[in-house]
């Protein structure tokens, strides 16, 4: 469902919407969030929008990555840590970034500001809903063994060690998973990915069934500047989410940019 907010007291309601947990007495979404400064942008992988045979492209890519990168980069040697440090630094992967916080989405929506001319949107996924339309022993495993609600690493790595494992399970599904604390850009991210069956599997063809499972919230481009300001002002800046001289100067040259 598409829904085009009018103002940043819609779009608040709309981000925290069905976040009640009668069961926990907290309010506590169970939406993951995806923000994107062009409305008109899918949910296609990096890996899937270069095109052709995806499968043996990944493969090659994850190998080479594992290969060259430093053996101590990861906190445990396996195919899905490896895969995870690799899209955080900008491999073509199968994987999606999505994040917790519906206020880190809002800054991805409204950071770029050669987009400020056009729609921005956050994505929501329901990943408690879609977890439970896994096969076995996936579904069984994020429900009971661990308690959690998101897979780690180390807990889908112990199900399937391999990624052509996946698409031997059953039909098409997509999952979270919660990456390790590589650096503190992860954490302040408040990250997780998402992660299809397939490698050709573009998740928004996947979700265009399941209705239920999800909501597109569009931004008006003449909402956005007002969204830039508060997020600002609540220090949900790149000086935060990106700990370090680059998010430092990436925020400072954003900030002092004549509008």
């Amino acid at each position: 469902m598409e829904i085009r907010v009018s103002s940043w007291t819609e779009l608040h309601e709309q981000l925290f919407a069905d976040s009640w947990q009668e069961a926990l007495g907290l309010f506590r979404s169970h939406f993951a969030f995806r923000g994107s400064g062009d409305a008109g942008a899918d949910l296609s992988s990096a890996l899937a929008r270069l095109r052709g045979d995806a499968e043996t492209r990944e493969r090659h890519l994850v190998r080479n990555f594992r290969k060259y990168a430093a053996r101590d980069a990861v906190p445990v040697d396996s195919t899905w840590n490896w895969l995870a440090l690799g899209q955080h630094h900008g491999l073509p992967t199968r994987l999606l970034d999505w994040t917790f916080s519906p206020y880190v989405a809002l800054h991805f929506a409204t950071a770029n500001l050669r987009h400020f001319d056009r729609d921005g949107s956050v994505w929501l996924v329901d990943y408690v809903q879609a977890h439970r339309q896994l096969p076995e022993p996936l579904r069984g495993a994020v429900a009971e063994g661990e308690g959690a609600i998101v897979f780690a690493t180390e807990l889908l790595g112990e199900l399937v060690p391999e990624l052509g494992q996946l698409r031997t399970l059953g039909d098409d599904f997509v999952l979270f998973v919660e990456p390790p604390s590589f650096d503190e850009r992860i954490v302040n991210q408040y990250a997780l990915f998402s992660l299809t069956s397939r490698p050709d599997l573009p998740l928004h063809e996947w979700l265009a069934g399941r209705p239920e499972l999800w909501r597109k919230l569009v931004i008006p481009a003449e909402l956005k500047w007002e969204v830039r300001d508060k997020l600002d002002q609540a220090n949900v800046t790149e000086r935060v989410l990106f700990p370090g001289l680059d998010g430092l100067s990436s925020w400072l040259a954003r900030h002092y940019l004549p509008r």
